[in-house]
């Protein structure tokens, strides 16, 4: 199994390195300290699995794995990070991440847990783990009218075509309002979501299944 680690801590990259090279079957070709000199190199290497830290310099690891998986769909993912809040571990992993592990993850668990996503599976952290787990029944105990941000049915017709990608002035003929009033329901609308642009409104509306 060819394995790129991307890891900006030298002694810990080093250390991932050896760990890789000393397990039969393993073959770490290539570390790397940021995402951008890694995908320099990607292509020809052509590794199997990268072990990804998400907190680098430049680019960060969550935009690293949703460029990975546009680029190169066929290559996993497994992210090493010491970091465990809620969102950060929902973006790697809506992102494209296969696991999700904390970094004092043993050296004898992180080697089956690069065989477990190599063979199809996505090992995670106990913590992360039930986090996620937390989060699924969380979400299953909202009542089906449960809405976060207090949006107008309204708004909410709005949103939906704007995640269709209606423009304004299709949106005011479809919902017979003046595009002023259109408009007046944006502002609203990313001010809700604390968001500044229609890119940010469309992603959030999908990732938080607002419509």
């Amino acid at each position: 199994m060819k394995i790129i680690v991307v890891e900006d801590n030298q002694r810990i990259r080093e250390g991932l390195k050896a760990l890789i090279e000393g397990t039969i079957g393993f073959n770490c070709v290539g570390t790397f300290g940021d995402c951008e000199s890694m995908f320099e190199c990607v292509d020809k290497l052509m590794p199997d699995l990268i072990l990804m830290d998400l907190g680098l310099p430049g680019m960060n690891g969550v935009d690293g794995i949703k460029l990975l998986k546009s680029r190169y769909p066929h290559i996993q993912t497994l992210v090493l990070t010491i970091h465990e809040e809620e969102d950060v571990v929902f973006d790697a992993i809506c992102a494209g991440a296969c696991g999700y592990l904390l970094k004092h993850t043993s050296p004898a668990l992180l080697i089956e847990a690069i065989k477990e996503v190599y063979n199809g599976g996505s090992p995670m952290s106990s913590v992360i783990a039930r986090k996620v787990v937390e989060f699924f029944q969380k979400q299953k105990q909202l009542p089906s009218d449960y809405n976060e941000y207090n949006l107008t049915t309204r708004e909410k017709e709005v949103l939906k075509q704007l995640v269709d990608g209606l423009s304004c002035k299709a949106i005011a003929t479809s919902l017979f309002i003046t595009v002023e009033a259109v408009r007046f329901h944006f502002r609203n609308i990313y001010k809700k979501l604390h968001v500044h642009s229609q890119a940010e409104v469309v992603a959030k509306a999908i990732k938080e299944k607002l419509i």
